[in-house]
């Protein structure tokens, strides 16, 4: 199902980004808010689906892991792990899964996800495994360009997750990256979705709300 796309969130040319998207082999579809994104994907994904869920503060406010482990469905999602292992086998079993849910640092309008990682994998369960993945962001996320896209993941997004996840690098106290090599740091990975092979395989959501980092 289409939805209508306003012409601009933020002063962003939305339609442009859609296009953008479109032309990489990306669908992009706009919602007033969270709760309609979340409906949404309860509607898309059946109930018997193996669903996997990228660590996002975007996907905890939505509460979508416990609404779809209610319904009946299997989650693997590593916040429910119990231990160092649980968590692991919980990122491993979330590669081989029907559908992957993540959220993503941001979107560029010229159709660029990026994504500044910890251990990795959420950007491994979103470039390949997966049969279907959706991303989810909101209006907050999107920046004019892909360098103003990296500068966000890295100069935003790295040291409030830090913090939020108990780590403590030096760009938590400076309030952006240091290019350090601190063992605490938790942007190991920086990841860039230029386009997607296979069509239909990645969908971008995006609300017309800020949330997450």
């Amino acid at each position: 199902m289409d939805r209508k796309v306003s012409t601009t969130m933020n002063n962003f040319p939305i339609k442009d980004l859609v296009q953008n998207f479109k032309k990489r082999n990306i669908k992009v579809l706009w919602f007033n808010s969270f709760t309609e994104v979340k409906q949404y994907l309860l509607e898309q994904i059946p109930t018997y689906a193996t669903i996997g869920i990228g660590n996002s503060k975007t996907l905890k406010s939505m509460e979508i892991t416990q609404t779809l482990c209610h319904r009946g469905n299997t989650v693997f999602d590593k916040t429910l792990g119990k231990d160092k292992e649980e968590v692991r086998e919980l990122k491993r079993n979330s590669l081989l899964t029907d559908c992957y849910i993540s959220g993503a640092n941001a979107v560029s309008i010229d159709g660029r996800i990026v994504n500044i990682d910890h251990s990795g994998n959420r950007v491994a369960a979103i470039a390949y495994g997966p049969d279907k993945v959706y991303i989810i962001v909101g209006k907050n996320k999107i920046a004019s360009t892909h360098s103003e896209a990296v500068q966000r993941a890295k100069n935003i997004s790295a040291p409030l997750n830090a913090k939020r996840t108990g780590y403590n690098p030096p760009c938590v106290a400076a309030g952006h990256c240091t290019d350090c090599n601190s063992p605490e740091r938790v942007c190991y990975i920086l990841s860039t979705v230029e386009g997607q092979y296979a069509e239909g395989r990645l969908t971008l959501l995006i609300a017309n709300e800020d949330e997450g980092f």
